[in-house]
């Protein structure tokens, strides 16, 4: 298979490498969202009860404890709940775009390995293409169809290897974005039960 691949050029290495690389980064991105798939499922609303109970300590243990993007966010919003709704939500939103940050980790090199997997297999082409007449030239013209059959089949193999990285790559690159966009909902929806239910107490307050 080694010396198979070989003779489609230098450039069948990168596209290769690209491959093992993009494959590690979805495994990983898989991995650590089936680990985390069901933290913090819910944690707002176990969260609000000890707000309305007075339990704000019961509640930043809870939320703290967790270890998940919700409780981090919650965390971090328990500390200044007792500030103004503008300023609880700009920590808040800026807890959020940590954690989706955080979540989209490698997302980008993923998306860019596959746009540069085709662009490498078809420069592995053009190379081939340019080393196939240049042996065209040096024979005079006198090349029969065999010669001119093998050269170019050679020379089609890095495009078809980098289609065939690209493909998986970009499909596994939507699944994933698909899985953060998820969770960012939840983070959305969380956030606003929260507010909510802070807003709910500060009401009561005033009006006792």
């Amino acid at each position: 298979m080694i010396d198979f691949l070989a003779k489609g050029g230098v450039l069948v290495f990168p596209i290769i490498f690209c491959s093992v690389l993009a494959l590690a980064i979805f495994l990983e991105r898989v991995i650590r969202f089936a680990r985390m798939s069901n933290r913090g499922r819910g944690l707002e609303v176990k969260v609000t009860e000890q707000l309305k109970k007075g339990e704000d300590h019961k509640a930043l243990e809870i939320a703290g404890g967790s270890d998940s993007p919700m409780g981090r966010v919650l965390a971090q919003a328990m500390e200044i709940k007792d500030q103004d709704r503008e300023t609880l939500e700009t920590v808040i939103t800026h807890a959020m775009d940590g954690e989706v940050t955080n979540l989209s980790r490698y997302l980008q090199a993923l998306a860019t390995i596959g746009n540069i997997a085709p662009l490498l297999g078809l420069l592995g082409t053009v190379i081939g293409m340019i080393k196939a007449f240049m042996v065209i030239q040096e024979m005079g013209g006198k090349v029969n169809a065999a010669v001119l059959a093998g050269g170019i089949w050679e020379a089609m193999m890095t495009t078809a290897l980098g289609l065939s990285v690209a493909l998986p790559t970009m499909v596994a690159h939507s699944y994933l974005l698909s899985r953060v966009d998820n969770y960012e909902a939840r983070l959305q929806d969380g956030a606003v039960t929260f507010i909510k239910a802070v807003s709910s107490l500060r009401s009561g307050r005033v009006d006792a």
